[in-house]
């Protein structure tokens, strides 16, 4: 079963899983926001919004960024997708998307790029570790497609 969480979202308010209850549900886990690789990957989430509600699914954007970073990358990108912030990494530590990463010969936690696709049942039908982003969204509409 997909672990449960509550967290604000951009635009005021909160999320949470029971939100979603009988729906198909994207969670991308980005790094940081307005970055050039996560920039991308919203985007192409954004680019096929409409053709993932036509499949019955619901995607949610969830970084570490505070709920006014969020908003600043939605607007400054036209995003459509709901961005979560999860400063206290409750969600990103519940869905592995935190752990150790490494750059230049330096290791360090951080957030790892990860999808994760729950059924309209509840429970986690796939998950994508160390995300390349190129292609990925169009990747993750076919799996909801063929669910």
């Amino acid at each position: 079963m997909a672990p449960p969480f509550s967290l604000p979202r951009d635009g005021g308010g909160s999320v949470s899983l029971a939100d979603y209850a009988g729906r198909k549900l994207v969670l991308f886990f980005y790094p940081r926001a307005d970055t050039p690789g996560c920039t991308r990957e919203a985007i192409d989430f954004t680019r096929l919004d409409s053709a993932f509600a036509d499949a019955g699914a619901v995607v949610l954007g969830i970084s570490a960024d505070t709920v006014k970073a969020q908003e600043s990358f939605r607007n400054k990108h036209q995003l459509s997708v709901p961005l979560i912030s999860d400063e206290q990494h409750e969600m990103l530590e519940a869905y592995g998307a935190w752990g150790e990463k490494s750059m230049y010969g330096r290791t360090f936690m951080g957030i790892i790029r990860t999808t994760v696709l729950i059924g309209a049942d509840g429970r986690i039908a796939r998950i994508w570790r160390n995300v390349r982003v190129d292609g990925h969204a169009d990747e993750v509409l076919a799996a909801v497609r063929g669910m």
